[in-house]
């Protein structure tokens, strides 16, 4: 199993996908990966997610996984359809406990300092800054690194094309998160190829 820092830094963004049809799924992953981008976040939002996140493990070259994981329940589903990591929304000791008995790679939402300092209680060191931009953005996340020196992090929450660059420039920032990759909906697979380029490219 690839490790969570390794998983971040196969790209610098990774995909924050909703599928509300499962026809859907595998022709967005295989657009997204032509592109560049191979680790695909599936939100456990909608109905067809857990099915959506088999289907799209079957597309050559995507690593998989699940996102707005909030228990243990949630994530021995994600499991059991074949997600390879773990992303939540935030931080709590029953799914991290979890997800470190599963041995899964797992991103935990942080948004504030004692989160951080829970995390590394558990073993943990790599975080998402969620929601990044309505937690006070670039600035914030400066802040709250700089104690951390150890610690490295995904944001996510109101990043796009026009943005991400400056979060990646920053050293502790391994890739952000984004839904702009992947539009809701029926993918127009050429569109959504050509923006994961662009992406892509946003890497250092």
């Amino acid at each position: 199993m690839t490790d969570i820092d390794a998983l971040m830094r196969t790209a610098p963004v990774i995909p924050v996908i909703v599928i509300d049809e499962l026809e859907h799924a595998v022709p967005l992953a295989e657009a997204l990966v032509a592109g560049g981008l191979r680790v695909l976040e599936v939100t456990l939002r909608t109905p067809a997610a857990l099915s959506a996140i088999t289907e799209m493990k079957q597309v050559p070259g995507a690593i998989v996984g699940a996102g707005t994981v909030t228990n243990p329940r949630d994530l021995e589903d994600a499991l059991a359809a074949g997600s390879e990591f773990i992303v939540s929304p935030g931080l709590t000791e029953p799914l991290a406990q979890a997800a470190i008995r599963r041995d899964v790679p797992f991103l935990p939402g942080i948004a504030n300092a004692g989160d951080i300092m829970r995390g590394l209680d558990l073993g943990l060191t790599h975080f998402k800054f969620f929601p990044a931009m309505a937690a006070g953005g670039l600035p914030a996340l400066k802040s709250l690194a700089a104690p951390f020196g150890a610690c490295r992090f995904c944001p996510t929450g109101g990043i796009g094309l026009d943005n991400a660059a400056e979060w990646l420039a920053f050293d502790p920032v391994l890739c952000v998160g984004g839904s702009w990759v992947a539009p809701r909906g029926a993918p127009d697979r050429e569109k959504v190829e050509r923006t994961a380029r662009e992406a892509a490219a946003l890497g250092r």
